[in-house]
């Protein structure tokens, strides 16, 4: 790396030539600096490419001064008559007179005055400016900044250091100017004084005046906005919005930013038909853990005349123990409380973990050193009922101890030893069961061989549980013992060819699969069940020796599972562009271990599986998955979904899912554009520049269940971008009961690079459509070299 050279901050007068040679040479020395053996020049960084000038670098830098006619005293000042310019750095500075003063660093413009500083541009009459320190005045200004894209004309601007200036009788908007005397923008803040901290990202009008077409909608002695997407503490835009549950809702958050690693919103809401919710979260990062609380209070809710809370906390972490040989252990805290049975049903917009009927409190300890792994865990529920769908409460564990080794490739040999022992917990009134202990161990020992072009695992398990009841079972007993073998082998083939499909190379594999579980019969029929299921049958669990996902339960097997699975692969990359996949269950004898109330598997064949994706183009997404009975020829389970996304915020998602005898439902979700609707396909044409209409999105998701024939959840609404502004309208109807529903009305105005307005449905259009992008959104912050001059 090239050191730059320290001029003292002492002006060259060079001509345009010169400076295009000076120029030049920098790039010459920036490229053969050091020498390389890679063919072609070698790029390497140079101070005057980079986004942000150092304030140690900046005074060394040179200044190159320009102009028709230049005279003056060398070291002292410096005169320039007829297109003057000076430039140092970032700063490009011109007017028809142009003065330095060089033991001050102080330039003066006059008549067609241009200020170039970081990309922002400023441009008036006259110019008294400290080029380093970048304080000074400038009058009739008119102004526009590159990082928010905002415009606007003052009496006078006020420069008080590199990131700070106060805009004097001005107006501030980002609608673009266009030419012409009849132009105005769409939005407008009108204010004495305009204070912009570009440092912090914050801007204060002081007796300021919001107008939306010539019309105010807005005043305030005082009014912050932000100028980035930094945080910063002060009240945030107001949501309005109506619902047919709560009627008028109004939202005036508060934001408090703590410390560049904590924070705090307040969403205090009144809602006119039940009173005021008050609401808050905080949130830090610290080193070593994170976390998050959340939490609201009604004092008096109309609705059921009664308070109401709820309260969510979330932390991950670890804790210095200070014991010689132990170190850390993680600390994983997730809390999650209401008040009663309706909070679920009243308050289903709070946060997720809230808005469920079974609601987690769980604590746990981990500890991981090498091949042991240890884990203390304890976790309650608090189950919200319905009369008219009762839920039977999941177990309690309190406590859980967990330990596990594993050591692979011990002589060729995995390893694998696992023991609990869980409390497991409930009402005895709500459950059929009684409490239990329940210990248990697992031992697992293979030999996997592994190749380019195929694998084979042997495998071992030895699985054994003991129960102690608090209660005797049907039976007497209060304890009970189990003790189960399994016997697995699972190994495959990979072959693959160059092909070409549709006039495309691929490389297709085709990788058989053949997976033999031996586990003998236990009978188990009369064990409680407290943490098992039978697994979905799927792709992911067709290959597994237990039917059953928990530990009450370990199926009796003698069944081989065939498969194949064959890819198109980009040779290039290696990106899946097709998957397609068929398997199959085939059992020698019946699986008589069933869940409670479950009749045996007397069928010598399984379901056949058949699953497919095709990401053809990165525009296309298909994928199915289907189980149909080989006799009958019947299907019992399907799942398609497809996504068409061509470009930026056009999206359209659709899913059925069908389960013989238990669901059928279609959800369609989507972003689009409606000008596409009469041929209007391109971007925006210019909308809020007085150049032609703004273009309209349509947004939305549609869940129908048919086997019932209703619509379980709905939102629908429309976009409108008008360049400098966006409006939104979104119906949100959500079913709260088979009969009952709760519909709300968001309607909002974005300001771009101002304020929002309104009931924001920003975070529930994210939430439910999959790929929905924010209008306007902005990826990366734009360089000073876009609008370099």
């Amino acid at each position: 790396m090239l050191e730059p050279r320290n001029h003292a901050r002492r002006p060259f007068l060079l001509s345009p030539v010169a400076l295009l040679v000076a120029l030049m040479c920098q790039g010459a020395w920036a490229q053969t600096a050091e020498p390389d053996d890679t063919p072609g020049p070698r790029l390497r960084t140079s101070p005057l490419l980079q986004e942000k000038i150092s304030p140690l670098v900046r005074p060394q830098m040179p200044t190159f001064i320009t102009g028709d006619q230049i005279s003056g005293q060398s070291e002292l000042q410096t005169v320039v008559e007829g297109h003057g310019e000076l430039r140092r750095a970032d700063t490009v500075i011109r007017g028809d007179r142009l003065e330095y003063f060089q033991p001050d660093d102080q330039a003066r413009a006059r008549g067609n005055v241009f200020i170039n500083r970081a990309g922002n541009t400023y441009q008036g009459t006259e110019l008294e400016l400290k080029v380093d320190a970048f304080e000074g005045f400038f009058t009739q200004p008119h102004y526009e900044f590159l990082a928010t894209q905002a415009y606007g004309d003052a009496a006078r601007i006020d420069f008080v250091g590199e990131n700070h200036m106060v805009v004097r009788n001005g107006t501030y908007s980002t609608c673009r100017p266009t030419p012409g005397p009849d132009w105005m923008p769409a939005w407008l803040l009108r204010a004495d004084a305009v204070k912009l901290d570009q440092e912090d990202s914050i801007g204060t009008a002081q007796n300021g005046v919001l107008e939306f077409y010539g019309k105010p909608v807005l005043r305030a002695k005082e009014l912050s906005f932000p100028l980035s997407d930094a945080r910063k503490s002060g009240w945030l835009p107001p949501s309005v919005g109506v619902s047919s549950r709560d009627g008028f809702e109004y939202t005036q958050p508060y934001y408090w930013n703590i410390a560049p690693n904590r924070d705090a919103t307040f969403y205090p809401t009144l809602m006119s038909k039940r009173g005021l919710d008050l609401a808050g979260d905080f949130r830090y990062l610290e080193n070593g853990y994170r976390g998050q609380l959340w939490g609201d209070y009604m004092p008096s809710d109309k609705l059921r005349d009664s308070s109401r809370w709820g309260y969510a906390v979330n932390h991950t972490g670890t804790v210095d123990t200070g014991l010689p040989g132990l170190g850390a252990v993680g600390l994983g805290v997730n809390l999650n409380r209401v008040s009663d049975d309706n909070y679920w049903r009243d308050f289903n917009r709070s946060i997720p973990s809230l808005t469920q009927r079974l609601l987690p409190n769980d604590v746990s300890l981990t500890w991981a050193r090498e091949e042991y792994f240890a884990q203390f865990r304890r976790l309650k529920w608090q189950t919200l009922q319905d009369v008219t769908s009762p839920i039977t409460p999941p177990y309690d564990r309190a406590p859980q101890f967990l330990g596990r080794y594993t050591k692979n490739n011990l002589s060729g040999f995995d390893l694998m030893v696992e023991a609990d022992h869980t409390q497991f917990q409930a009402d005895p009134t709500l459950t059929s069961q009684p409490n239990a202990q329940r210990s248990y161990a697992l031992t697992q020992i293979s030999r996997p061989w592994l190749a380019p072009g195929w694998f084979f695992t042997p495998k071992m398990q030895l699985y054994t549980s003991n129960y102690s009841f608090s209660a005797p079972l049907s039976d007497g007993r209060t304890s009970a013992a189990l003790s189960a073998p399994t016997f697995s082998l699972d190994g495959g083939m990979f072959f693959e060819r160059d092909t070409n499909y549709f006039g495309r190379a691929y490389r297709q594999t085709l990788e058989p699969r053949a997976m033999y579980v031996y586990t003998p019969y236990r009978n188990q029929s009369t064990l409680p069940v407290y943490d098992t299921a039978l697994n979905d049958f799927n792709f992911a669990t067709i290959y597994t020796e237990n039917a059953f996902g928990g530990h009450d339960r370990i199926s009796d097997s003698n069944k081989l599972t065939l498969g194949v699975t064959s890819r198109l692969l980009a040779p290039d990359s290696g990106a899946e562009i097709a998957r397609f996949g068929i398997a199959q269950r085939l059992l020698f004898r019946d699986q008589l271990v069933t869940m409670p109330g479950g009749t045996a598997v007397t069928n010598r064949a399984s379901d056949l599986l058949l699953g497919a994706a095709v990401n053809w183009t990165p525009q296309w997404m298909f994928d199915t998955t289907v189980s149909v009975n080989p006799e009958t020829k019947v299907t019992n389970t399907s799942s398609v979904s497809a996504r068409y996304s061509p470009s930026n915020y056009r999206v359209v998602n659709a899913a059925y899912r069908f389960q013989r005898g238990s669901s059928e439902q279609v959800d369609i979700g989507w972003q689009w554009p409606l000008n596409d609707l009469w041929g209007d396909k391109g971007v925006d044409k210019g909308a809020g520049r007085g150049l032609g209409p703004g273009r309209w999105y349509g947004v939305g998701r549609l869940n129908y269940d048919m086997l019932n024939a209703r619509m379980v959840d709905a939102i629908v609404g429309f976009e409108y971008d008008a360049d400098c502004w966006i409006g939104r309208v979104v119906l949100d109807r959500l079913n709260t009961t088979l009969v009952t529903a709760n519909t709300r009305i968001l309607f909002q105005i974005e300001f771009v690079g101002f304020s929002r307005i309104g009931a924001s449905p920003l975070q529930t259009l994210r939430q439910s459509i999959p790929r929905y992008q924010y209008l306007r959104e902005q990826v990366t912050a734009p360089s000073r070299f876009s609008n370099y001059d």
